[in-house]
């Protein structure tokens, strides 16, 4: 094994972290580089169907559920518990940075995020351990939810920003729920890059879109390099995370970028570390006027997530590459479900 992120991060700015980690992996990715980790809400499946932790998620269920009568609840607690577990490999480099390095993230259920549910979810598990940090839904609903929680000191990493638009909007509220706060907590949008391509790769295919694929290879990261523009221009101090990636190009296309990209340790992370690639900063290339022109022409949705009022928080939930990104928790939260049923 190379050393790949640890030279990414002290020839860029560009930062690691790891995704759905187990405790083995949290130790891996710590020693690769790793500064900070996230978890969504398949993370508890992945824990009980198979994992090399599955055995402590069952035993933890099984405690839980002898005093927890609500499957959802139970749920929501056993979450909190391999969330809190994880962020104890990280706690040492938060108390070293002095708060600054080390967070963890943890979402609520993806089946409740109404305002009150999501804040609900993110003061009880920000409760597990100072370095646990509320994972929100950039919705209507959770940008409700995100102004309340800023205002409380809660660190939040902002999620399932697939538009622009939606950066633009979750900053000018961490700006103007923090701008009196002397030290307000660290908040993080996270721009998912990865299932956003996935997403308009699936609607060429099935529409047979005449578009060049080198082009539309280039999608998410043309959408990145405006939202990090963006954001620099207009002295926003939220941090920027790249996620879902769905190939090594969704991490080494963001190289040299003011941002942390987070990825799984399996088929990405142990990979590039195999690999120990030269590190290039390849962000900051210009994406070419006619990648843009085509890829604003031919696609639909990529005009919605690229242009500023191409779309409005009403529609954020019903946003096709959010409606993929979600559909895939909402799917393993209820095998969760019946797997804690079947435990009754």
């Amino acid at each position: 094994m190379g050393d790949y992120f640890k030279r990414v991060m002290s020839e860029t700015a560009t930062r690691f972290w790891i995704n759905n980690a187990t405790n083995t992996e949290a130790k891996l990715a710590i020693e690769a580089g790793a500064i900070g980790c996230t978890q969504n809400p398949s993370y508890v499946w992945k824990m009980l169907d198979g994992s090399e932790d599955s055995e402590l998620a069952k035993a933890k269920l099984k405690e839980i559920i002898k005093s927890e009568p609500n499957d959802s609840e139970a749920l929501i607690k056993v979450q909190r518990e391999l969330v809190a577990n994880i962020a104890k490999h990280f706690y040492p480099m938060y108390e070293k940075s002095n708060g600054k390095l080390g967070y963890v993230s943890i979402q609520g259920s993806p089946i409740q995020e109404d305002a009150e549910s999501i804040i609900r979810f993110a003061r009880y598990n920000c409760s597990a351990a100072p370095n646990i940090m509320a994972k929100i839904p950039v919705t209507e609903e959770g940008l409700k939810a995100i102004g309340v929680l800023v205002k409380e000191g809660i660190p939040i990493n902002a999620t399932e920003c697939m538009a622009v638009k939606q950066v633009l909007d979750v900053s000018e509220i961490y700006a103007a729920a923090s701008g009196h706060m002397k030290n307000p907590a660290p908040m993080y949008f996270s721009l998912i890059t990865g299932i956003f391509d996935e997403y308009l790769h699936s609607y060429v295919e099935k529409n047979h879109v005449d578009v060049n694929p080198d082009f539309l290879w280039q999608a998410g990261i043309c959408v990145a390099r405006k939202v990090h523009a963006m954001v620099k221009n207009r002295c926003y101090t939220i941090g920027f995370i790249s996620g879902g990636a769905r190939g090594l190009h969704h991490f080494t296309e963001m190289v040299g970028a003011d941002a942390t990209v987070t990825i799984n340790w399996k088929g990405t992370a142990d990979v590039l570390l195999k690999q120990d690639l030269p590190v290039v900063s390849r962000f900051h290339m210009q994406t070419p006027f006619e990648v843009e022109d085509a890829l604003v022409e031919k696609l639909p949705d990529f005009r919605k997530a690229y242009f500023v009022n191409a779309i409005k928080p009403s529609e954020y939930e019903d946003f096709g590459p959010v409606v993929l990104f979600r559909s895939g928790f909402v799917s393993n939260w209820e095998k969760a479900l019946e797997f804690v049923a079947s435990l009754r």
